[in-house]
C-alpha cells in the first residue's frame, strides 16, 4: 500500500509512499474511538489506511471482534507506528504492540537497533524494555560485535554515548549487554 515506484525519488530508508487511489495517513487514536490527524512532519503516530482498497483482507478466520479492533472512525489501523515527512514519504518506527514506554516517552525498539547497527562494532543489536518503578521501562540493548571489537566496559560506554548522540537521551538505550550471538 506504501512502497517506492517508478517516476518518484526513492529516500533510502522509507518506506515510500502510498500508491495511487491509496489514502495512508499518521494519527493517535482518543479513547473515546475517535482518531487525531498528525499534520505536522516527523511525528510519530499509528499508521492508518482508509479501507477499500481491491486487495484489503476482509476479516481474521474465526475472529471478528479482533478485525473489528482493527478500525477507528473509518480508518484500518495497521498496528504499525510510522511517520510521514514534509515530502510525504513515510518511515516505519516500530509496531504499536512492540512499543517501550519510558519516562513519557514512546520507544520503538527498531529505532534503536538501527541505530545502534550504524556504530562499526555492531553486528546485530536487539532492544527492550525493563520494567522499572520510576519511568515504566528503561530502554536495554542486546548487542553482538563484528570480528575485530572487544565486549569491554570502554566500549560499552562508547556505545552508550553513541546511543545518545544518535537518538537523544530519552530515546537511547541506559543498559547495554554484550551477548556472542543474538
Amino acid at each position: 500500500m506504501i512502497a517506492n515506484f517508478a517516476g518518484q525519488p526513492v529516500k533510502p530508508g522509507s518506506m515510500g509512499r502510498p500508491l495511487p487511489g491509496i489514502e495512508a495517513t499518521i494519527l493517535r487514536r482518543n479513547e473515546d474511538g475517535t482518531v487525531t490527524l498528525i499534520d505536522q512532519p516527523n511525528v510519530d503516530g499509528d499508521l492508518a489506511l482508509k479501507p477499500g482498497w481491491p486487495a484489503m483482507f476482509r476479516g481474521y478466520l474465526h475472529d471478528d471482534a479482533r478485525y473489528a479492533k482493527c478500525f477507528a472512525d473509518g480508518w484500518y489501523i495497521s498496528g504499525d507506528l510510522a511517520m510521514r515527512d514534509e515530502d510525504g514519504y513515510f518511515w516505519f518506527v516500530g509496531r504499536a504492540d512492540d512499543i517501550i514506554k519510558t519516562a513519557g516517552h514512546m520507544v520503538g525498539p527498531f529505532e534503536v537497533e538501527s541505530a545502534l547497527m550504524e556504530h562499526p562494532a555492531v553486528a546485530e543489536a536487539g532492544v527492550i524494555g525493563v520494567p522499572n518503578p520510576v519511568i515504566g521501562e528503561l530502554v536495554k540493548a542486546f548487542v553482538s560485535l563484528n570480528a575485530g571489537y572487544k565486549p569491554t566496559p570502554e566500549l560499552q560506554k562508547e556505545l552508550l554515548g553513541f546511543g545518545r548522540s544518535k537518538l537523544g537521551s530519552a530515546v537511547a538505550p541506559k543498559q547495554i549487554a554484550f551477548e556472542q550471538n543474538l
